[in-house]
């Protein structure tokens, strides 16, 4: 009965939001394709830009691909040093469903704040990262965090929202707060959690499990947290619909698979 519940919740959220696509720049297949953005082999479509770094520079093989997952790994670092990464799809997206699954790995980069234990993203609506400047922490964008758990019986909620510079409407109405906690349960950091994102141009859906989570809207360029960025980029007051996606590392590994998207059709509610 749970389950019946949690697929009629879905189909009623994709009902109220409406599959309108509002432009998105992709060579994809729009309709009910899934299309993979990882082909499992190799970072091909994909780039890097890491902080205290030049766009471009997979410093010490942060992101690799090993078993057919695309791993944030340090073995090559010394110390982190604020070396907050993002591996970015190289092209934009407005409208569309995007699932994945992830876990942690047992690797801890000390120096990392402690914050980022267990702590990782999957960023959406980003500003282009050719614009994200080299001491720049994060890209302006808005994240679905993923959290394991860090203390045995302390609940931890995943796939949250956080926004690096830029805020969200919440119960419709803005939300001063960085990151919004899910509904979710808390996992084990080496379970493998699904992951799913469902965006209608201002419009956000997260899910877990196959479980609704979050919902909220109106991802706006505004507030605070990220720093050392163009002035001309940060555009505060600007409604996003549409921007790149990009996995994190900010100081745990970490490892995703199984990444595909389904882009909307317009069509679909003519």
């Amino acid at each position: 009965m749970k389950k019946l519940t949690n697929i009629l919740l879905l189909v009623s959220v994709l009902a109220t939001l409406g599959c309108v696509n509002k432009g998105a720049k992709t060579n994809h297949k729009d309709g009910d394709q899934w299309n993979s953005l990882f082909n499992g082999e190799n970072l091909d479509g994909w780039v890097v830009k890491i902080q205290h770094h030049d766009y471009g520079n997979n410093y010490a093989n942060t992101f690799r691909v090993k078993d057919g997952k695309i791993q944030v790994n340090y073995d090559d670092y010394t110390t982190f040093d604020e070396r907050f990464g993002h591996l970015f799809y190289h092209q934009p997206f407005s409208s569309y469903h995007l699932r994945f699954k992830y876990r942690f790995t047992d690797q801890w980069m000390e120096g990392a704040p402690s914050y980022a234990y267990r702590n990782s993203g999957v960023m959406f609506h980003s500003q282009d990262p050719k614009t994200i400047l080299k001491e720049q922490d994060w890209p302006i964008s808005v994240e679905y965090q993923i959290l394991a758990e860090e203390t045995e019986g302390t609940p931890r909620p995943t796939g949250n929202v956080c926004s690096p510079g830029t805020e969200v409407y919440y119960n419709g109405e803005i939300d001063p707060r960085h990151c919004i906690n899910s509904t979710s349960q808390t996992y084990k950091w080496d379970t493998w959690v699904s992951g799913e994102l469902i965006v209608h141009g201002d419009s956000i859906v997260h899910i877990i499990n196959g479980e609704v989570v979050l919902k909220y809207s109106k991802p706006t360029i505004g507030g605070g947290v990220v720093s050392r960025f163009d002035p001309a980029v940060k555009m505060d007051g600007k409604l996003l619909t549409e921007g790149y996606i990009a996995l994190q590392s900010e100081g745990h590994g970490i490892e995703f698979k199984e990444i595909e998207i389904k882009v909307f059709d317009e069509s679909e509610t003519r």
